[in-house]
């Protein structure tokens, strides 16, 4: 079997999560910066067989799209070019950052570690592969 890998995408920055090649475990891997992105994955996709790329899709309440989503939108279309051989698929993120700050907290990280919003962006993209990996 191949690894799923999950996005978190941000405007600054990008959390990346990833399962082992069993598909059990969801692992945060990585925060990058955003504009770093891709060739991010072009070099990890080189390196390990991914077998399906989750991508965030951020939502309002009214189930309408996040103004998000018009950065996220010209991601995938490049995405999509560069690594044609990897299916997409878009998961609602619908408050994964609370519950990765919840988690900190619940984790008994002090104050100062949970101002840390790469950890947040990594833990999130996380959450959104354990939501899968649940639902699969």
């Amino acid at each position: 079997m191949a690894r799923i890998l999950a996005i978190d995408f941000g405007k600054k920055r990008t959390g990346v999560a990833v399962t082992d090649e069993l598909q059990i475990i969801a692992s945060g891997l990585t925060t990058i910066n955003t504009d770093e992105l891709l060739s991010f994955l072009k070099e990890y996709t080189s390196k390990e067989k991914v077998e399906l790329i989750l991508i965030g899709k951020p939502k309002q309440m009214d189930n309408t799209d996040s103004e998000s989503e018009v950065l996220i939108l010209p991601f995938m279309k490049k995405l999509e070019k560069l690594l044609p051989q990897i299916p997409k698929k878009r998961i609602d993120e619908r408050f994964t950052s609370k519950m990765a700050f919840q988690t900190m907290i619940d984790s008994g990280m002090k104050k100062k570690q949970r101002r840390n919003k790469a950890m947040i962006d990594e833990i999130s993209a996380t959450i959104i592969l354990q939501s899968y990996l649940y639902n699969m």
